[in-house]
Protein backbone atom coordinates (compact mmCIF):
# COMPACT_ATOMS: atom_id res chain seq x y z
CA UNK A 1 0.00 0.00 0.00
CA UNK A 2 2.78 2.16 0.83
CA UNK A 3 4.68 2.08 -2.72
CA UNK A 4 1.13 2.47 -4.46
CA UNK A 5 0.06 5.17 -2.62
CA UNK A 6 3.81 6.99 -3.13
CA UNK A 7 3.40 5.94 -7.03
CA UNK A 8 -0.08 8.11 -6.94
CA UNK A 9 1.54 10.88 -5.09
CA UNK A 10 4.32 11.23 -7.56
CA UNK A 11 1.80 10.89 -10.45
CA UNK A 12 -0.30 13.86 -8.71
CA UNK A 13 2.73 16.24 -8.57
CA UNK A 14 3.48 15.27 -12.19
CA UNK A 15 0.51 16.15 -13.58
CA UNK A 16 0.24 19.69 -11.13
CA UNK A 17 3.52 20.57 -12.29
CA UNK A 18 2.76 19.97 -16.14
CA UNK A 19 4.39 17.04 -16.28
CA UNK A 20 1.66 14.77 -17.78
CA UNK A 21 3.87 13.12 -20.33
CA UNK A 22 7.26 11.88 -21.02
CA UNK A 23 10.14 13.91 -20.44
CA UNK A 24 12.97 15.00 -22.77
CA UNK A 25 16.03 14.26 -21.74
CA UNK A 26 19.96 15.51 -22.97
CA UNK A 27 23.64 13.79 -22.04
CA UNK A 28 25.58 15.48 -19.58
CA UNK A 29 29.44 14.19 -19.47
CA UNK A 30 30.34 15.10 -15.25
CA UNK A 31 33.56 16.71 -15.49
CA UNK A 32 34.50 17.31 -12.19
CA UNK A 33 36.94 20.67 -10.85
CA UNK A 34 39.98 19.65 -11.72
CA UNK A 35 42.27 19.37 -8.76
CA UNK A 36 45.56 20.73 -10.60
CA UNK A 37 46.35 24.13 -9.88
CA UNK A 38 44.54 26.93 -11.93
CA UNK A 39 46.29 27.53 -15.25
CA UNK A 40 47.46 31.23 -15.29
CA UNK A 41 46.05 32.81 -19.05
CA UNK A 42 49.08 34.29 -20.99
CA UNK A 43 48.08 37.77 -20.72
CA UNK A 44 51.24 38.31 -23.05
CA UNK A 45 48.47 37.41 -25.59
CA UNK A 46 46.85 40.80 -24.89
CA UNK A 47 49.75 42.65 -24.82
CA UNK A 48 49.15 44.57 -28.85
CA UNK A 49 51.93 47.20 -29.58
CA UNK A 50 50.63 50.44 -30.66
CA UNK A 51 51.98 49.81 -34.16
CA UNK A 52 49.65 46.35 -34.54
CA UNK A 53 48.56 46.07 -38.28
CA UNK A 54 44.58 46.12 -38.53
CA UNK A 55 44.80 41.89 -38.49
CA UNK A 56 41.64 41.76 -36.89
CA UNK A 57 39.63 44.50 -38.13
CA UNK A 58 37.61 44.91 -41.47
CA UNK A 59 35.79 48.24 -42.78
CA UNK A 60 32.51 47.28 -44.84
CA UNK A 61 29.95 49.34 -46.80
CA UNK A 62 26.67 48.47 -44.23
CA UNK A 63 24.08 48.38 -46.33
CA UNK A 64 21.25 47.62 -43.07
CA UNK A 65 18.86 50.16 -42.36
CA UNK A 66 20.23 50.93 -39.14
CA UNK A 67 23.38 52.01 -40.25
CA UNK A 68 23.92 55.61 -41.90
CA UNK A 69 23.38 55.44 -45.58
CA UNK A 70 26.71 55.59 -47.64
CA UNK A 71 28.96 55.48 -44.41
CA UNK A 72 31.52 52.81 -43.49
CA UNK A 73 30.88 50.63 -40.90
CA UNK A 74 34.16 49.17 -39.02
CA UNK A 75 34.21 45.64 -37.71
CA UNK A 76 36.07 44.99 -34.79
CA UNK A 77 36.76 41.88 -32.89
CA UNK A 78 38.46 41.09 -29.31
CA UNK A 79 39.26 37.83 -27.44
CA UNK A 80 38.25 37.92 -23.60
CA UNK A 81 39.75 36.27 -20.56
CA UNK A 82 38.23 35.78 -16.86
CA UNK A 83 39.02 38.22 -14.44
CA UNK A 84 40.42 35.56 -12.12
CA UNK A 85 43.59 35.71 -14.40
CA UNK A 86 44.49 38.98 -13.33
CA UNK A 87 43.47 37.66 -9.67
CA UNK A 88 44.06 34.70 -8.69
CA UNK A 89 46.76 33.61 -6.20
CA UNK A 90 49.58 30.57 -5.77
CA UNK A 91 47.40 29.27 -3.32
CA UNK A 92 44.10 29.32 -5.42
CA UNK A 93 42.45 26.22 -5.92
CA UNK A 94 39.38 25.95 -8.70
CA UNK A 95 37.05 25.02 -5.86
CA UNK A 96 38.94 28.71 -4.11
CA UNK A 97 38.22 30.60 -7.24
CA UNK A 98 34.54 29.33 -7.98
CA UNK A 99 33.57 30.50 -3.82
CA UNK A 100 35.40 33.20 -4.63
CA UNK A 101 32.86 33.71 -8.09
CA UNK A 102 30.17 32.96 -5.79
CA UNK A 103 30.47 35.82 -2.96
CA UNK A 104 31.38 38.43 -5.97
CA UNK A 105 28.05 37.18 -7.64
CA UNK A 106 26.16 37.97 -4.58
CA UNK A 107 27.23 41.49 -3.98
CA UNK A 108 26.57 42.05 -7.83
CA UNK A 109 23.00 41.09 -7.82
CA UNK A 110 22.41 42.94 -4.92
CA UNK A 111 24.14 46.06 -6.17
CA UNK A 112 21.90 45.81 -9.48
CA UNK A 113 19.05 45.31 -7.39
CA UNK A 114 19.84 48.29 -5.00
CA UNK A 115 20.64 50.41 -8.63
CA UNK A 116 17.12 49.07 -9.76
CA UNK A 117 15.04 50.71 -6.91
CA UNK A 118 17.03 53.83 -6.70
CA UNK A 119 16.06 54.70 -9.89
CA UNK A 120 12.50 54.06 -9.25
CA UNK A 121 13.02 56.58 -6.65
CA UNK A 122 14.92 59.54 -8.04
CA UNK A 123 14.60 61.93 -10.95
CA UNK A 124 16.93 61.08 -13.86
CA UNK A 125 19.25 63.91 -15.21
CA UNK A 126 20.13 65.36 -11.53
CA UNK A 127 22.41 67.95 -11.46
CA UNK A 128 24.71 68.42 -8.37
CA UNK A 129 26.70 71.14 -8.80
CA UNK A 130 29.74 72.86 -6.53
CA UNK A 131 30.74 69.81 -5.75
CA UNK A 132 34.36 68.87 -4.77
CA UNK A 133 36.52 65.40 -4.00
CA UNK A 134 34.65 63.36 -0.99
CA UNK A 135 31.80 66.18 -0.88
CA UNK A 136 30.23 64.99 -4.17
CA UNK A 137 27.54 63.00 -2.45
CA UNK A 138 24.89 62.34 -5.42
CA UNK A 139 26.34 58.83 -6.19
CA UNK A 140 25.60 56.51 -9.50
CA UNK A 141 25.35 53.10 -8.01
CA UNK A 142 26.57 50.99 -10.74
CA UNK A 143 25.83 47.25 -11.83
CA UNK A 144 29.52 46.22 -10.77
CA UNK A 145 29.24 44.58 -7.61
CA UNK A 146 32.82 45.01 -5.78
CA UNK A 147 34.53 46.68 -8.24
CA UNK A 148 34.37 43.49 -10.74
CA UNK A 149 32.98 42.51 -13.59
CA UNK A 150 33.50 38.95 -14.87
CA UNK A 151 35.53 39.55 -18.51
CA UNK A 152 38.42 41.58 -19.37
CA UNK A 153 39.96 42.79 -22.43
CA UNK A 154 43.19 44.75 -23.45
CA UNK A 155 42.87 48.18 -25.04
CA UNK A 156 44.76 51.64 -25.72
CA UNK A 157 44.01 54.74 -24.05
CA UNK A 158 45.74 58.10 -24.89
CA UNK A 159 48.14 59.30 -27.94
CA UNK A 160 50.21 57.47 -27.84
CA UNK A 161 47.94 54.31 -26.85
CA UNK A 162 48.58 53.21 -23.31
CA UNK A 163 47.96 49.53 -22.94
CA UNK A 164 45.45 48.49 -20.31
CA UNK A 165 43.07 45.57 -19.05
CA UNK A 166 39.72 47.32 -18.70
CA UNK A 167 36.48 45.20 -17.44
CA UNK A 168 33.42 45.00 -19.54
CA UNK A 169 30.55 45.32 -18.38
CA UNK A 170 26.72 45.37 -19.96
CA UNK A 171 25.41 46.05 -16.02
CA UNK A 172 27.43 49.73 -16.57
CA UNK A 173 28.01 53.09 -18.63
CA UNK A 174 30.30 55.38 -18.48
CA UNK A 175 33.62 54.02 -19.24
CA UNK A 176 36.50 54.91 -16.60
CA UNK A 177 40.08 54.16 -15.60
CA UNK A 178 42.51 55.19 -12.76
CA UNK A 179 44.23 58.49 -13.70
CA UNK A 180 47.52 60.29 -12.57
CA UNK A 181 47.79 62.12 -10.20
CA UNK A 182 46.50 59.66 -7.39
CA UNK A 183 44.59 60.83 -4.55
CA UNK A 184 44.11 57.13 -3.72
CA UNK A 185 44.51 54.32 -6.55
CA UNK A 186 44.16 50.81 -6.09
CA UNK A 187 47.09 48.04 -7.29
CA UNK A 188 46.45 47.60 -11.20
CA UNK A 189 48.39 45.32 -13.57
CA UNK A 190 49.72 48.44 -16.00
CA UNK A 191 50.97 51.54 -15.44
CA UNK A 192 48.32 53.87 -13.93
CA UNK A 193 47.20 56.10 -16.97
CA UNK A 194 48.76 59.59 -17.08
CA UNK A 195 46.65 62.37 -18.66
CA UNK A 196 49.61 64.54 -19.40
CA UNK A 197 51.32 62.36 -21.49
CA UNK A 198 48.82 61.74 -23.44
CA UNK A 199 48.45 64.54 -27.18
CA UNK A 200 44.37 63.46 -27.65
CA UNK A 201 42.99 63.81 -23.51
CA UNK A 202 40.56 66.74 -23.13
CA UNK A 203 38.88 68.21 -20.30
CA UNK A 204 35.21 68.70 -20.19
CA UNK A 205 33.89 71.29 -18.61
CA UNK A 206 30.70 72.16 -16.44
CA UNK A 207 28.93 73.81 -19.16
CA UNK A 208 29.42 70.79 -21.60
CA UNK A 209 26.64 68.71 -23.09
CA UNK A 210 28.69 65.81 -22.26
CA UNK A 211 28.83 66.67 -18.32
CA UNK A 212 25.10 67.05 -18.38
CA UNK A 213 24.84 63.39 -19.98
CA UNK A 214 25.91 62.33 -16.98
CA UNK A 215 22.91 60.92 -14.17
CA UNK A 216 24.46 63.40 -11.68
CA UNK A 217 27.56 65.60 -12.22
CA UNK A 218 30.07 67.97 -10.13
CA UNK A 219 32.11 70.97 -10.50
CA UNK A 220 34.92 72.41 -9.13
CA UNK A 221 36.77 75.34 -8.33
CA UNK A 222 38.60 74.93 -11.97
CA UNK A 223 34.94 74.26 -13.67
CA UNK A 224 36.07 70.85 -14.86
CA UNK A 225 33.31 68.37 -14.95
CA UNK A 226 33.46 65.77 -12.01
CA UNK A 227 32.01 62.25 -11.97
CA UNK A 228 31.36 59.50 -8.95
CA UNK A 229 30.34 56.01 -9.37
CA UNK A 230 30.10 54.25 -6.54
CA UNK A 231 29.05 50.73 -5.83
CA UNK A 232 26.81 48.42 -3.43
CA UNK A 233 30.09 47.14 -0.98
CA UNK A 234 31.37 51.13 -0.21
CA UNK A 235 33.62 50.89 -3.53
CA UNK A 236 33.86 53.94 -5.22
CA UNK A 237 36.12 55.65 -8.32
CA UNK A 238 35.85 59.24 -8.49
CA UNK A 239 37.71 61.92 -10.77
CA UNK A 240 36.72 64.29 -13.68
CA UNK A 241 35.49 64.02 -16.97
CA UNK A 242 37.58 63.87 -20.47
CA UNK A 243 37.43 62.38 -23.84
CA UNK A 244 39.75 60.49 -24.50
CA UNK A 245 40.89 58.06 -28.11
CA UNK A 246 40.59 54.56 -27.66
CA UNK A 247 43.15 52.04 -29.55
CA UNK A 248 41.16 48.31 -30.26
CA UNK A 249 44.34 46.22 -31.64
CA UNK A 250 45.11 49.34 -34.03
CA UNK A 251 41.37 50.56 -34.52
CA UNK A 252 41.13 54.32 -33.08
CA UNK A 253 37.98 55.40 -31.81
CA UNK A 254 38.68 59.08 -30.76
CA UNK A 255 36.82 61.59 -28.56
CA UNK A 256 35.26 58.84 -26.49
CA UNK A 257 34.10 60.24 -22.83
CA UNK A 258 36.08 58.73 -20.06
CA UNK A 259 35.92 59.27 -16.52
CA UNK A 260 39.68 59.76 -15.39
CA UNK A 261 39.63 58.41 -11.81
CA UNK A 262 42.03 60.17 -9.38
CA UNK A 263 40.23 58.64 -5.91
CA UNK A 264 39.59 54.99 -6.37
CA UNK A 265 38.85 52.77 -3.29
CA UNK A 266 37.42 49.70 -2.45
CA UNK A 267 37.68 46.08 -3.52
CA UNK A 268 38.93 46.72 -6.92
CA UNK A 269 41.77 44.18 -8.34
CA UNK A 270 43.56 43.85 -11.10
CA UNK A 271 41.95 45.63 -14.14
CA UNK A 272 42.62 49.80 -14.85
CA UNK A 273 39.07 49.98 -15.33
CA UNK A 274 35.65 49.81 -17.12
CA UNK A 275 34.12 49.55 -20.41
CA UNK A 276 30.56 50.43 -19.36
CA UNK A 277 28.60 48.29 -22.58
CA UNK A 278 25.40 49.15 -20.96
CA UNK A 279 22.38 50.59 -23.11
CA UNK A 280 22.76 54.28 -21.58
CA UNK A 281 23.82 57.57 -22.81
CA UNK A 282 27.38 57.18 -21.84
CA UNK A 283 27.61 53.80 -22.41
CA UNK A 284 30.90 52.80 -24.97
CA UNK A 285 28.30 51.45 -27.72
CA UNK A 286 26.42 54.29 -27.04
CA UNK A 287 29.56 56.32 -28.20
CA UNK A 288 30.56 54.58 -30.62
CA UNK A 289 27.36 53.91 -32.63
CA UNK A 290 28.15 55.92 -35.87
CA UNK A 291 31.39 53.75 -35.77
CA UNK A 292 29.86 50.55 -35.68
CA UNK A 293 25.85 50.59 -35.74
CA UNK A 294 24.59 50.17 -32.79
CA UNK A 295 25.22 46.50 -33.03
CA UNK A 296 27.42 43.85 -30.61
CA UNK A 297 28.34 40.70 -29.65
CA UNK A 298 29.98 38.37 -27.08
CA UNK A 299 30.14 34.65 -26.84
CA UNK A 300 31.68 33.00 -22.95
CA UNK A 301 33.15 29.83 -23.24
CA UNK A 302 32.82 27.58 -20.25
CA UNK A 303 35.75 28.98 -17.60
CA UNK A 304 35.67 25.67 -15.72
CA UNK A 305 36.23 23.37 -19.12
CA UNK A 306 39.80 21.56 -19.84
CA UNK A 307 38.39 21.28 -23.22
CA UNK A 308 37.61 24.26 -24.47
CA UNK A 309 40.07 25.49 -26.85
CA UNK A 310 37.50 28.64 -28.72
CA UNK A 311 38.27 32.20 -26.25
CA UNK A 312 35.16 33.83 -25.42
CA UNK A 313 35.57 36.95 -27.79
CA UNK A 314 33.40 40.37 -28.26
CA UNK A 315 32.39 41.52 -31.79
CA UNK A 316 31.60 45.00 -32.39
CA UNK A 317 29.88 46.02 -35.48
CA UNK A 318 27.78 44.60 -38.37
CA UNK A 319 29.27 41.29 -38.00
CA UNK A 320 28.13 40.53 -34.74
CA UNK A 321 24.76 39.82 -35.90
CA UNK A 322 24.75 35.74 -36.18
CA UNK A 323 22.65 34.67 -38.57
CA UNK A 324 21.65 31.43 -36.46
CA UNK A 325 20.17 33.56 -33.77
CA UNK A 326 16.60 33.61 -32.85
CA UNK A 327 15.44 37.25 -31.71
CA UNK A 328 13.64 39.10 -28.50
CA UNK A 329 12.24 42.77 -28.67
CA UNK A 330 14.61 44.93 -26.17
CA UNK A 331 12.76 46.41 -23.69
CA UNK A 332 12.93 49.91 -22.23
CA UNK A 333 13.06 50.70 -18.34
CA UNK A 334 11.03 53.86 -18.19
CA UNK A 335 13.21 54.37 -14.52
CA UNK A 336 16.84 53.57 -16.21
CA UNK A 337 18.49 53.15 -19.30
CA UNK A 338 21.51 50.89 -18.41
CA UNK A 339 20.16 47.67 -18.21
CA UNK A 340 19.33 45.31 -21.15
CA UNK A 341 15.55 44.19 -20.81
CA UNK A 342 14.10 41.12 -22.21
CA UNK A 343 10.39 39.98 -22.01
CA UNK A 344 10.71 36.26 -20.42
CA UNK A 345 7.29 34.33 -20.70
CA UNK A 346 7.92 31.00 -19.26
CA UNK A 347 10.27 28.32 -18.63
CA UNK A 348 10.42 24.52 -19.66
CA UNK A 349 11.88 21.22 -18.19
CA UNK A 350 12.10 18.34 -19.57
CA UNK A 351 10.11 19.29 -22.65
CA UNK A 352 7.18 20.62 -20.63
CA UNK A 353 5.78 23.94 -19.72
CA UNK A 354 5.96 24.55 -16.14
CA UNK A 355 2.71 25.53 -15.87
CA UNK A 356 3.59 27.53 -12.04
CA UNK A 357 5.76 30.04 -13.84
CA UNK A 358 3.56 32.55 -14.81
CA UNK A 359 4.86 35.34 -17.52
CA UNK A 360 3.65 37.85 -14.59
CA UNK A 361 6.42 36.57 -12.42
CA UNK A 362 8.43 38.53 -14.80
CA UNK A 363 6.86 41.92 -16.18
CA UNK A 364 8.30 45.04 -16.03
CA UNK A 365 5.95 47.63 -15.58
CA UNK A 366 5.46 51.43 -16.21
CA UNK A 367 6.76 52.23 -12.63
CA UNK A 368 10.15 50.28 -13.27
CA UNK A 369 9.60 47.36 -11.33
CA UNK A 370 10.39 43.75 -12.03
CA UNK A 371 11.67 42.90 -15.58
CA UNK A 372 14.28 40.35 -16.59
CA UNK A 373 17.92 41.73 -17.77
CA UNK A 374 21.02 40.07 -19.70
CA UNK A 375 23.93 40.38 -17.56
CA UNK A 376 27.36 39.77 -18.55
CA UNK A 377 28.79 40.33 -15.01
CA UNK A 378 26.78 38.14 -12.95
CA UNK A 379 27.15 34.54 -13.21
CA UNK A 380 24.05 32.58 -12.05
CA UNK A 381 20.80 33.08 -13.12
CA UNK A 382 18.78 34.73 -10.75
CA UNK A 383 14.56 34.10 -10.89
CA UNK A 384 12.33 35.63 -8.68
CA UNK A 385 11.62 33.70 -5.89
CA UNK A 386 8.25 31.69 -6.77
CA UNK A 387 9.56 31.28 -10.80
CA UNK A 388 12.82 29.47 -9.34
CA UNK A 389 10.73 27.40 -6.87
CA UNK A 390 8.70 26.33 -9.62
CA UNK A 391 11.95 25.42 -12.15
CA UNK A 392 13.77 23.82 -9.19
CA UNK A 393 10.97 21.75 -8.17
CA UNK A 394 10.38 20.48 -11.90
CA UNK A 395 14.15 19.93 -12.28
CA UNK A 396 14.05 17.66 -8.79
CA UNK A 397 11.18 15.79 -10.44
CA UNK A 398 13.09 14.97 -13.41
CA UNK A 399 16.63 14.02 -11.63
CA UNK A 400 14.75 11.85 -8.65
CA UNK A 401 17.01 9.35 -10.20
CA UNK A 402 20.01 10.77 -9.60
CA UNK A 403 21.81 10.59 -6.00
CA UNK A 404 21.41 13.78 -4.33
CA UNK A 405 24.01 15.89 -1.97
CA UNK A 406 24.21 18.95 0.53
CA UNK A 407 23.47 22.69 -1.01
CA UNK A 408 26.78 24.45 -1.69
CA UNK A 409 26.90 28.37 -0.95
CA UNK A 410 24.10 29.41 -3.00
CA UNK A 411 22.97 26.33 -4.63
CA UNK A 412 19.89 24.19 -3.10
CA UNK A 413 20.06 21.24 -5.41
CA UNK A 414 23.08 19.08 -5.72
CA UNK A 415 23.94 15.68 -6.82
CA UNK A 416 26.87 13.36 -6.12
CA UNK A 417 27.30 12.43 -9.32
CA UNK A 418 31.04 11.17 -8.77
CA UNK A 419 32.15 7.78 -10.59
CA UNK A 420 29.51 8.60 -13.54
CA UNK A 421 30.56 8.83 -17.21
CA UNK A 422 27.30 10.49 -18.21
CA UNK A 423 23.58 11.18 -17.07
CA UNK A 424 21.01 11.99 -18.77
CA UNK A 425 19.41 15.30 -17.36
CA UNK A 426 16.11 17.03 -18.25
CA UNK A 427 15.89 19.75 -21.03
CA UNK A 428 15.67 23.14 -19.66
CA UNK A 429 14.08 25.75 -22.26
CA UNK A 430 13.65 29.04 -21.97
CA UNK A 431 10.98 31.03 -23.35
CA UNK A 432 11.18 34.67 -24.62
CA UNK A 433 9.11 37.02 -26.36
CA UNK A 434 8.89 37.10 -30.00
CA UNK A 435 9.18 33.30 -30.47
CA UNK A 436 12.49 33.31 -29.46
CA UNK A 437 12.87 29.82 -27.50
CA UNK A 438 16.47 29.46 -25.74
CA UNK A 439 17.95 26.00 -25.26
CA UNK A 440 20.28 25.25 -22.81
CA UNK A 441 23.34 22.86 -23.40
CA UNK A 442 23.08 20.73 -19.44
CA UNK A 443 26.13 22.08 -18.59
CA UNK A 444 24.99 25.56 -18.79
CA UNK A 445 22.71 24.59 -15.61
CA UNK A 446 24.26 21.90 -13.79
CA UNK A 447 28.25 22.94 -12.52
CA UNK A 448 30.52 20.81 -11.03
CA UNK A 449 31.38 22.76 -7.45
CA UNK A 450 34.00 20.29 -5.89
CA UNK A 451 36.55 17.65 -6.79
CA UNK A 452 34.84 14.98 -5.95
CA UNK A 453 32.06 15.02 -8.41
CA UNK A 454 29.38 16.89 -6.64
CA UNK A 455 26.99 19.47 -8.97
CA UNK A 456 24.49 21.61 -8.76
CA UNK A 457 21.40 23.62 -10.41
CA UNK A 458 22.80 26.77 -11.74
CA UNK A 459 19.68 29.00 -10.78
CA UNK A 460 18.91 30.20 -7.39
CA UNK A 461 15.74 32.42 -6.19
CA UNK A 462 15.74 36.35 -5.44
CA UNK A 463 13.46 39.19 -4.05
CA UNK A 464 12.70 42.37 -5.01
CA UNK A 465 11.31 41.48 -8.19
CA UNK A 466 14.38 42.24 -10.94
CA UNK A 467 15.18 38.45 -12.57
CA UNK A 468 18.73 38.62 -14.03
CA UNK A 469 19.91 36.00 -16.97
CA UNK A 470 23.46 35.42 -15.83
CA UNK A 471 26.82 34.29 -18.28
CA UNK A 472 26.41 30.37 -16.47
CA UNK A 473 23.52 30.23 -18.42
CA UNK A 474 24.77 32.28 -21.66
CA UNK A 475 28.22 30.31 -21.89
CA UNK A 476 28.61 28.95 -25.60
CA UNK A 477 25.87 31.33 -26.88
CA UNK A 478 26.49 34.16 -29.03
CA UNK A 479 24.13 37.14 -27.24
CA UNK A 480 23.59 40.14 -29.55
CA UNK A 481 22.92 43.28 -29.18
CA UNK A 482 20.82 45.03 -31.39
CA UNK A 483 20.60 48.59 -29.87
CA UNK A 484 19.69 50.25 -33.76
CA UNK A 485 16.93 47.04 -34.21
CA UNK A 486 15.72 47.17 -30.28
CA UNK A 487 16.34 43.19 -29.96
CA UNK A 488 18.62 40.74 -28.24
CA UNK A 489 19.18 37.62 -29.86
CA UNK A 490 20.79 34.51 -28.70
CA UNK A 491 22.58 31.80 -31.54
CA UNK A 492 23.67 28.49 -30.13
CA UNK A 493 27.09 26.95 -30.33
CA UNK A 494 28.44 30.65 -31.35
CA UNK A 495 31.79 30.60 -29.95
CA UNK A 496 32.98 28.45 -32.69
Amino acid sequence: MKTAFFFILTAAFLFTSGFSKQLHFQTLVPNPLSSSKPQSVNLDDFSWSESESLTTTTTTESTTESSLAGEAKSILTLNLQHVDSLTSKEDETHESLLKSRLRRDEARVNTLKSMAVKARSSSPGKNVTGSRGKDFSASIISGLAQGSGEYFTRLGVGTPPKYAYMVLDTGSDIPWIQCQPCRKCYSQTDPIFNPSKSKSYAGVTCSSPLCRKLDASGCNQKKSCLYQVSYGDGSFTFGELATETFTFRGTKIPKIALGCGHDNEGLFVGAAGILGLGRGRLSFPTQSDHRFGGKFSYCLVDRTSSTSSKPSSVVFGESSVSKSAVFTPMLQNPKLDTFYYVGLLGISVGGVRVSAIRSSFFRLDKAGNGGVIIDSGTSVTRLTRPAYTALRDAFRVGTKGLKSAPGFSLFDTCYDLSGQKEVKVPTVVMHFGGGADVSLPAANYLIPVDTNGVFCFAFAGTTGGLSIIGNIQQQGIRVVFDRAGSRVGFAPRGCA
